[in-house]
Order: structure tokens, then C-alpha cells, then sequence
């Protein structure tokens, strides 16, 4: 069977939030000022009750709210296809399946949780959001919820995007959001980076910055993440969950797990229900990759970094580049982000997950194959989950073993197409961040450290 399909009735009606089931929590987010765990009274600054709650909740399966559901509907479940074209090409005895999250409105698999966002917000109140996007995947998404929810959103999208992608900027536009270049001269934060650099290219955690200070500056307006929170991760395990319930209809069980990490949304929703089994005895195995030119999880140090660049969000422990980081502009924008969520470093940390960096001319190398043999062309970001794909394929070809691999295709690459032209025309090269430059940023992390 080459596209397995679930009908609306069997859409999940809960989300699996995998702290009920870790053996290790990570340490809580501290204060700055403090350098005490944040209170609820902290978070009520720029987020919904609501959305706290699940942040903190240690209950293992949380309800869709009806409202939720009925978008959800309109989209999902979205297919698990077997990747049967890709498996004659490479020759391979392992049988290939991914889940084709490019299928929904904006293209990616941020709606997931950027319904629900803009839901609780709603219920509470909130006229308008502010957040920040790198590729413009999330910022995408985030403006049809708005739309769909009636809330204003403001999207900070880092500058090197906003430049390479401007037909994301127009999809945010189109769906009612304003979209602003990262650095800006709209916040104290950008302005400050523009006086010391006004050519900067921009990073996630400089956009979060922007978008941080507007919500707090601004009594109408909250703000909304589309990766590294507990509750956004929770959300996105409606992709891995339904994975669960399409592979029992073939019969097969993975016994690799494989998704693109930026800040671990991606990673964090296909695996997290599998890795329910993981810490229950079930031998499977979990691999998150990363760009080699921002290698979070393989060269950075797991302890307490800011979020952002200025210094506005809590200290959050994960493994971390440094929050001043700015990696080179690659088109994989979505993988651009100096840390990683809590959950999937601690997870990591533990041995529950592990981590490969990729460079990008082989990443498009393996986009190319995927698009010529399975006819979808890929977002960059999920080409780097497609390359360990491969690559795993043709591990079980030598070694004759009928291994069974799940990868997310988190989205499509019809708006990166200019990507695709610059591999084509061989203007694309590999960046492998120097060690001396990660070291440089790692002495200016702020010094708490647990070590365990």
C-alpha cells in the first residue's frame, strides 16, 4: 500500500504529553532576574493561562478542544506514504514511510499548533500576537490562525528569509498578518542590533527578542512560539500519533524515527508517541538532524541559556550554541536557532534520542533524489530528515537487514524553489561552523550550571 489514509473518525481526540513518561523532567525555566523558577505570574505576561497549564502539566494525555478538532478536520489526518520509488532507487530492503505534514493550508506542520495557540488566546481575550518565523513556515501558519480566529498577528521574520522568501511574507500578508524584517527598527531590541550591524542577516533568536518585547510593552497583545515550549511540542504529537494508528493498518512498527531539528517541534510531534514505547522496552530508535553549519545538539553544551538574543525570555536549560550565535544563511531557515527545546535536550541528554549534523549540498542532494522518485519537492529543512533517511536505507542494503524507517516531511519546498536553483546551479556550498567561533559564544552563556 503506498498511501495509507485514516478517515476523520480516527483523528486523534488527545494530545500525548510525554513529561508524564520521561524518567527525567528537565530543570524548570529560571527567572533572570531571580535566577528562580519562573511563577505562573511571570508567564501570565505574555501567555494564556491555558497554554501555561499545559506547559507544566505532567497529565499524559490532554483533550482537543471540539473547536480545534473541527479545523483539524478540515485537513487532517494527513497521509503516511510508503516510500516505494525512493526504495527502488537506492535498492534498498528497508521499507520507507513518511508522514506528508506539507499537506495542510499553509504548507508545514506548524497549524498544528498554531490553532491551538490562537484558540486559547481567543478564549481569554487577546486581540493580537506577535511572533517571530524563520523560514516562514511558522509565521505562515500562525497568520491562518489568526485569520481563522479573528486575532491580529505581527510576525518578526528574520531578515535573511525575508529576503530569500518573499512569497512566505506574501502568505502572511494574504491571511491579514504584518510582517516585519528581523533586526527592526519596531522594537528597542532591533534597533540596538541595527546600530551595531545595520546589514545583519537576522536569527531566530534575535526575531524572538522583537516579538517578546512587543507582546510585553503592549496590554492587548501576547505572544506565541512555534517550537522549543513544552505545549507546542505537546500539540505537534498529533503528527506521531496518528503515524501510530496508519502503520498498524500495513502491520509495521518503525525501527527508526527521524525528523528535522531546529527547535524540536518537528522532531518532537513524530516521535514523542514512540518514544512512549522506548521508555516502556520497545528497541527503536530516535535521530534528530541538524545542519551542520548550526550544530545544537552535536557541538553545543546542555545547561541554562536565554531563548533569545537580548536577553528578554527566561533561562531555559538545553543544549545551546549561545544565545548571541548567529549562524550563516543558509536556505534551511527553520533550522537556524541557537538552542533546543527542553524536552528533546533532556531527552537527548539521556541517550533517548540521538543526533546527527548534515551539511546542505548533500541535503538538497537527497531532496533531489526524494523529488524525482517520489514526485513531492521537499522544504529544505525536512530534506535534511530525508538525507539520514537515505542514509539509513543503505546502511540495512549492506547489511541485509529489512529495517523499517519513519521520517517527517514537515512540509513542501514549492516556496524554495530559489534553493533549489542555487544546488542546481551549483552555487550552493557546505558551512561547518568553526570550533573556535562555538567556543567564543559558549564563554559568553551565563554561568548556572547542573550538571548530572
Amino acid at each position: 500500500m503506498r498511501r495509507i489514509l485514516l478517515s476523520e473518525k480516527n483523528l486523534p481526540k488527545q494530545w500525548y504529553n510525554i513529561q508524564a513518561d520521561m524518567p527525567k523532567l528537565p530543570p524548570p525555566p529560571l527567572n533572570p532576574q531571580t535566577k528562580k523558577p519562573v511563577s505562573i505570574d511571570d508567564l501570565k505576561i505574555i501567555f494564556p493561562m491555558s497554554l501555561i497549564e499545559q506547559e507544566v502539566s505532567t497529565q499524559r494525555w490532554i483533550d482537543i478542544p471540539e473547536e480545534i478538532l473541527n479545523i483539524y478536520a478540515s485537513f487532517r489526518p494527513t497521509p503516511l506514504y510508503r516510500a516505494l520509488g525512493l526504495e527502488r532507487a537506492l535498492g534498498t530492503p528497508a521499507r520507507i514511510y513518511f508522514k506528508h505534514e506539507g499537506y495542510g493550508p499553509a504548507g508545514s506542520h506548524k497549524t498544528n499548533t498554531s490553532i491551538p495557540q490562537a484558540y486559547y488566546n481567543k478564549i481569554e481575550g487577546i486581540k493580537r500576537i506577535a511572533t517571530e518565523t524563520g523560514a516562514g513556515q511558522w509565521g505562515s501558519a500562525l497568520a491562518l490562525a489568526g485569520a481563522l480566529m479573528g486575532i491580529e498577528i505581527t510576525v518578526y521574520m528574520v531578515r535573511v528569509s525575508y529576503d530569500q522568501k518573499p512569497y512566505r511574507r506574501i502568505m502572511m500578508e494574504t491571511w491579514g498578518a504584518q510582517v516585519y524584517p528581523s533586526p527592526s527598527d519596531k522594537t528597542e531590541s532591533g534597533r540596538r542590533i541595527l546600530r551595531e550591524n545595520p546589514d545583519h542577516p537576522g536569527t531566530l533568536g534575535i526575531a524572538i527578542s522583537e516579538a517578546v518585547e512587543d507582546a510585553a510593552t503592549h496590554k492587548d497583545t501576547n505572544y506565541a512560539l512555534g517550537s522549543v515550549l513544552n505545549h507546542v511540542l505537546l500539540h505537534q504529537t498529533i503528527i506521531g500519533l496518528e503515524c501510530k494508528k496508519q502503520l498498524e493498518v500495513v502491520g509495521d512498527y518503525p525501527d527508526i524515527v527521524i525528523g528535522c531539528c531546529g527547535g524540536g517541534s518537528n522532531l518532537g510531534g513524530v516521535s514523542f508517541p514512540f518514544l512512549y514505547d522506548k521508555i516502556n522496552g520497545k528497541d527503536v530508535r530516535v535521530i534528530a538532524v541538524e545542519p551542520s553549519s548550526c550544530p545544537t545538539l552535536t557541538k553545543g553544551e546542555f545547561r541554562y541559556d536565554y531563548g533569545d538574543t537580548a536577553g528578554l525570555t527566561p533561562f531555559l536549560m538545553m543544549y545551546t550554541l549561545g544565545h548571541d550565535f548567529v549562524p550563516p544563511g543558509i536556505h534551511a531557515g527553520g533550522l537556524r536557532y541557537h538552542g533546543d527545546a527542553p524536552l528533546v535536550s533532556q531527552l537527548c541528554h539521556d541517550g533517548l534520542i540521538e543526533a546527527q549534523a548534515v551539511g546542505q549540498t548533500s541535503v538538497f542532494e537527497a531532496a533531489i533524489l526524494f523529488a524525482r522518485t517520489e514526485g513531492i519537492i521537499p522544504a529544505p529543512e525536512s530534506a535534511h530528515a530525508i538525507k539520514v533517511a537515505i542514509d539509513e536505507a543503505l546502511r540495512a542494503k549492506e547489511e541485509g537487514k529489512e529495517k523499517v524507517i519513519l521520517f517527517n516531511l514537515s512540509g513542501t519546498g514549492f516556496l524554495d524553489l530559489s534553493a533549489y536553483e542555487d544546488y542546481l546551479s551549483g552555487k550552493l556550498v557546505d558551512f561547518e561552523y568553526p570550533e573556535e567561533k562555538i567556543k567564543e559564544s559558549l564563554r559568553r552563556l551565563p554561568e548556572i550550571r547542573i550538571f548530572s
